[in-house]
């Protein structure tokens, strides 16, 4: 069976924004989720649920859990290759961009990747809102950075007062039409925004950060040997902040034993509303001749459907759509109503011809996106 191409999220924000401080996080709280990051510039490493360390140009591994070597953005592909082999089973990529790297060059280069195991998983741009002002007005590109984010995290948050967080996240809408922009405080967003984390108890492969936290925490005493490695100073917390980290954003859950009418999903796709990050899980059809089921991967104006292989055993003789959808300051309502909308209950009626949008976002069967020459279309970047 052929599994679902890694997701590859860059991460990305000027000097001292707390790109560092937010993949610790990420990092912490991953709860068995196998996560690949390219920091910095410096180096590829395979992790579990390991820590990198705070410094901009330093990281740690795991014993015989690391892949470490210097990197370049001509390598880049290279090493992408790496951390999506299967048999590694890792469920994201994260590349940290040096404070002063080109984003948008990035996001070409892994939408030119001919690697099949990888999809782009989204721009997440990081601002400093303490010192907003005064980087924009040193770097006016920083406003351009903001045109090709997918989810914006207004880092520092607590370090400004209300009302300018106001006029900066209304500055921030300015460049990012429409794009989600959450608040943080060190960095702590909800890990949910960009990893799906296993189930409690699921783990693969080498023994994790979690793993030793939770048997400490049974009394089973600390076995990490080299202590804490996470260099993060005042940000080593490591508790569960469920309770106020989603506080920023909705999670819109739909199901549908009905299949989906192609033509109508694919216009709510196209109008998706302001602030939509995320649209995850599977999508059924019904339409004879195609298959069944397609899992869906959206982030910002990204999108691919992949066919999905139909699941054996009890209780899978049904398809249904199943779907997740993430975003901030959405109508959640409205976004089931529409969905509502877009059922199907005569899918053999429907003409081969309406499956025609879907399939212009299927790999191998799609174009793919053109060569950039500079604009956001043809960089991929919307659909």
């Amino acid at each position: 069976m052929s599994r679902k191409p890694v997701p590859v999220v860059v991460l990305a924000g000027f000097l001292g924004s707390g790109k560092t401080t937010l993949l610790n996080h990420l990092l912490r709280q991953s709860r068995g989720t196998r996560i690949g990051a390219v920091v910095n510039d410096f180096g590829a490493i395979e992790i579990d649920a390991m820590t990198v360390a705070g410094q901009v140009d330093s990281m740690v591994s795991l014993g015989d859990g690391c892949l470490c070597c210097a990197v370049d953005t001509s390598e880049l592909d290279e090493y992408l290759g790496r951390l999506s082999r299967p048999d590694l089973r890792i469920d994201v990529i994260v590349i940290e961009a040096s404070g002063l790297a080109e984003p948008q060059e990035l996001i070409r280069m892994i939408l030119a990747s001919g690697n099949p195991e990888i999809v782009y998983g989204g721009l997440v741009q990081v601002v400093d809102a303490a010192e907003f002002d005064a980087t924009r007005s040193r770097h006016p590109e920083t406003d351009r950075h903001l045109t090709l984010a997918d989810l914006v995290v207004l880092n520092k948050a607590d370090r400004v007062d209300e009302a300018d967080r106001a006029r900066i996240r209304a500055a921030v809408g300015e460049h990012a039409v429409g794009v989600p922009v959450v608040t943080a405080e060190y960095g702590q967003i909800d890990p949910g925004l960009l990893i799906d984390r296993r189930p409690a108890g699921e783990r693969v492969g080498q023994l994790s950060f979690d793993d030793l936290r939770d048997d400490t925490e049974r009394g089973g005493g600390d076995r990490s040997g080299d202590g804490d490695h996470s260099g993060g100073g005042d940000h080593r917390d490591s508790g569960d902040h469920s309770g106020h980290l989603h506080a920023h954003y909705e999670s819109v859950g739909f199901v549908s034993a009905e299949p989906m009418n192609p033509r109508r999903l694919m216009e709510f796709l196209d109008a998706r509303p302001d602030g939509l990050y995320r649209i995850k899980g599977f999508v059924h059809f019904g339409v004879p001749g195609h298959p069944e089921k397609y899992t869906l991967h959206a982030v910002g104006s990204f999108l691919r459907f992949y066919p999905a292989p139909r699941a054996a055993g009890p209780g899978t003789d049904e398809p249904r759509t199943e779907l997740v959808l993430i975003g901030s300051g959405i109508d959640a309502e409205a976004v089931r109503e529409r969905l509502d909308g877009c059922r199907e209950y005569a899918p053999r009626d429907v003409p081969a011809e309406a499956m025609w949008g879907v399939l212009r976002y299927v790999p191998g069967l799609s174009e793919g996106p053109a060569e950039p020459d500079g604009t956001e279309e043809e960089a991929g970047l919307p659909y």
